[in-house]
């Protein structure tokens, strides 16, 4: 039989060094306890509130003890709630709901594109988007279309497409709209210091501006005879356009207007005190205003400014 070997000096400090440290652990957990037993008593009957990330630490630290150990040692949650909650977050991990992509609403897609549809087209009516929609496999009522664009405050079809707003105007006949304007001019002469009156007529799209003359009292007759220089067959600004836009202006009268419409070239007057409706002709006659200086003699229909 081998004999027995006799535990060595070494084996000795060890086996006293891991009785000491395993004493000093116990000492720590059992003082651990006693704490958590104290605040636990000072929170009396009151519920402790978790953060988010508070019950994963527990659940945690929970798991590697197991629900034996757990009995012992729990203070603020019982054995069968840290290991649910160790449970919910395994769970947690393995759950893929969040990388799904939301399935669309059929009903809030139809509304989006009965809308679109009655916005773009203004002489649509309640039954020709219902058409519309069901080409595409979209079925629903006329009422139904009715509610939806009474809810985003659409009109119908017929007050629809009087009531265009005046950016869809100009979008629309933004290649063939004129506007026309008035600013005078401070010029030396021989007789002195003199104001004119100039008549200029702006393309909208390209910013083309071209005065169609200058007078010292520009009156109806003169304004005739310039609206007719504008519609001339051969080099006339308005050639190709179908709108031209003006101020309340006594001096486009009857006379001018009707010109302007038999010649194809419908005129849209502006409502008083509405500068902003013809933007581009006051600004053109405001940097004209500025730039043409009062000592330089206006004698041609050439004036240098710029937009």
């Amino acid at each position: 039989m081998p004999l027995s070997r006799s535990p060595t000096p070494l084996h000795l400090l060890l086996l006293t060094l891991a009785d000491w440290m395993n004493r000093h652990q116990q000492a720590a957990i059992h003082y651990l306890l006693e704490e958590n037993r104290v605040l636990k008593e000072h929170l009396g009957t009151k519920r402790i509130r978790f953060t988010d990330q508070q019950p994963l630490r527990l659940a945690l630290k929970g798991k590697a003890l197991g629900r034996k150990a757990l009995q012992h040692i729990c203070t603020l949650a019982t054995p069968d709630t840290i290991l649910r909650w160790y449970r919910r977050l395994v769970a947690r991990k393995y759950d893929g709901s969040k990388g799904r992509k939301a399935q669309p609403n059929p009903r809030t897609d139809a509304k989006q594109l009965a809308l679109q549809m009655a916005r773009e087209n203004k002489t649509w009516g309640y039954l020709r988007i219902v058409g519309a929609l069901q080409q595409v496999g979209i079925h629903v009522g006329r009422s139904t279309v009715a509610r939806w664009l009474a809810e985003a405050a659409i009109d119908p079809s017929p007050t629809r497409s009087k009531r265009a707003s005046w950016s869809a105007f100009l979008q629309a006949h933004w290649g063939t709209i004129a506007a026309a304007d008035f600013f005078t001019v401070e010029a030396l002469t021989w007789h002195g210091l003199d104001r004119f009156h100039v008549m200029v007529v702006i393309d909208l799209k390209t910013r083309a501006a071209t005065i169609a003359g200058i007078s010292r009292d520009p009156d109806a007759r003169w304004v005739m005879q310039a609206t007719r220089n504008l519609l001339d067959a051969c080099d006339g600004l308005l050639l190709g356009k179908t709108h031209i836009l003006l101020d309340r202006d006594p001096v486009f009268t009857k006379q001018v207007r009707r010109l302007l419409d038999d010649a194809g070239v419908k005129p849209v007057r502006l409502p008083p005190s509405s500068p902003n409706l013809n933007a581009y002709a006051e600004r053109f006659a405001g940097s004209a205003w500025i730039t043409c200086s009062p000592s330089e003699s206006v004698t041609s229909a050439t004036c240098s400014t710029s937009t």
